[in-house]
């Protein structure tokens, strides 16, 4: 029933948002819509946290990781949302975007977030990849919303990089089918079935399919060398969505990349799939580290740290046992840390009307509270300690450290350097003299409060992780 609750409610809002033609309605139709994802997702989890998973249909089931995953979207698309109304009214109010552009974003916002719930809950792995390609073409729009030349370039280049890379992913998935004999009366292939038939696979076959899935479910949540969509991307969406694409779509992602590998595992044993995790990690954090040290926008500075930690997520699922609890664990923190960052420039960018590093000073004098929030982010996305990011970071870096030493290692310069970088960045964008013409104080209280309370939810789980969560991080570190 919570899932159907979920589907009719962002069904709704999108909806409304299409028929009605005055902007509170549409505004109110999406908060409620994001409250009672919310709260349906949080049912959920604790259902799946007591039982194991949650059915609504044998076309949709949850399982731990993907009550984690769903629990995630609801909550960056709840504060997304709040924060967007007021970031979108400051914007008509400068005359930057019209009333029909308003409308357009909170439809294929609503679209959005339920096209990556459906890739989530959906128990077949066709549904999930349409989905999947779904989420592609509402953003692709989004991308593209202000209609400037280099947002249409970008938008280009990501729906063609990230259709052609879930194409290579459809065709790696039809490979996966090829083990199932018969469908004993089931009329679509879920992932149960997969998992049973695995040892029907051919074992080179398999390992043919699991690289087609890596890559082009790879090119979705970024991984070195598919991630070249990635900062284009950021760099000209309407910050809330970045704050989604980071904080949700890239945890959507590996929710596919993951559940094929447990069939991979079964069929081909698991050292073949956490070796090119581990490639794949490393080469991300290593080439994210470098550019971030030398970037000059703060929008494309917070693309590659997404780089950066997908690397990191996949070297903990690659480095297996207490890495891969520290990856699932990763995913939530980052995910907060990221939207925290994300959603504070928002308001530097308001406030500055661009996203050079190098014209922006003083944001510490000029808006007190985005720039306390936004060096909390800062610390918590580079791992400084209490925050949880330093935690996870720790138990994968140990994970590895025996049998996979130099990836280790490598990992472990290049967090060095992206503190290095960003410490560097953020020390020039916080202080020193702001332009005159810069207006003082954090005028707007609705857009600090959705980042308030982030920081208060990030900061609690960092200190202490409810005992439901920590089953459901239990059960998804052991299946995967």
């Amino acid at each position: 029933m919570a899932i159907f609750i979920v589907i009719t409610s962002l069904l709704a809002a999108a909806v409304i948002s299409l028929i009605f033609k005055r902007r509170a309605v549409i505004e109110y139709a999406s908060m409620i819509a994001s409250f009672v994802v919310f709260a349906s997702a949080i049912f959920i989890g604790l259902k799946v946290a007591s039982s194991g998973s949650y059915e609504f249909s044998k076309y949709f089931s949850v399982d731990a990781l993907g009550a984690i995953i769903i629990m995630i979207i609801s909550l960056i698309g709840l504060a997304s949302c709040a924060y967007s109304i007021s970031y979108l009214r400051e914007e008509t109010a400068k005359q930057i975007i019209g009333f029909r552009r308003v409308r357009q974003y909170f439809i294929l916002f609503n679209l959005f977030v339920l096209a990556m719930f459906f890739a989530v809950i959906t128990s077949n792995p066709i549904i999930m990849w349409i989905a999947i390609e779904a989420s592609t073409l509402s953003t692709a729009f989004l991308i593209s919303f202000y209609n400037q030349p280099q947002a249409m370039e970008a938008a280009w280049k990501y729906l063609i990089i990230n259709s052609v890379g879930l194409l290579l992913g459809f065709f790696g998935t039809m490979l996966y089918f090829t083990s199932v004999a018969s469908l004993d009366g089931h009329r679509l292939v879920d992932w149960n079935i997969l998992l049973s038939n695995a040892h029907n696979m051919d074992f080179f076959v398999a390992k043919i399919a699991f690289v087609f899935i890596l890559i082009g479910y790879g090119t979705k949540i970024g991984f070195f060398p598919m991630h070249t969509w990635k900062p284009d991307t950021y760099s000209n969406t309407p910050i809330p969505i970045a704050s989604l694409f980071s904080g949700a779509l890239m945890n959507v992602a590996f929710v596919a990349l993951l559940r094929f590998k447990s069939v991979t595992d079964l069929a081909v044993g698991s050292d073949f799939s956490r070796e090119l995790l581990i490639l794949f990690g490393v080469l991300s954090i290593i080439v994210a580290a470098l550019i971030i040290f030398i970037q000059k926008s703060y929008k494309r500075l917070l693309a590659y740290s997404s780089i950066e930690h997908a690397g990191i997520i996949a070297l903990g699922f690659g480095f297996g046992g207490i890495g891969a609890f520290a990856a699932v664990l990763h995913m939530i923190y980052h995910s907060l840390a990221k939207s925290i960052l994300f959603l504070s420039a928002g308001n530097i960018f308001l406030k500055y009307s661009t996203t050079k590093i190098a014209k922006i000073r003083g944001v510490i004098s000029s808006a007190p509270l985005t720039a306390i929030i936004f060096i909390i982010g800062f610390l918590a996305v580079t791992g400084i300690p209490p925050f949880g990011l330093f935690l996870t970071k720790f138990y994968i870096l140990s994970a590895g450290i025996q049998l996979h030493p130099v990836a280790a290692i490598a990992a472990l310069i290049a967090f060095v350097l992206v503190f290095a970088g960003f410490l560097k960045h953020i020390t020039d964008m916080m202080f020193g003299e702001k332009p005159e013409e810069i207006e003082t104080g954090d005028k707007n209280k609705w857009m600090i409060i959705p980042l308030a309370v982030l920081v208060i939810i990030f900061i609690y789980l960092s200190l202490h992780l409810p005992e439901f969560i920590s089953v459901l991080i239990n059960s998804a570190a052991l299946n995967h």
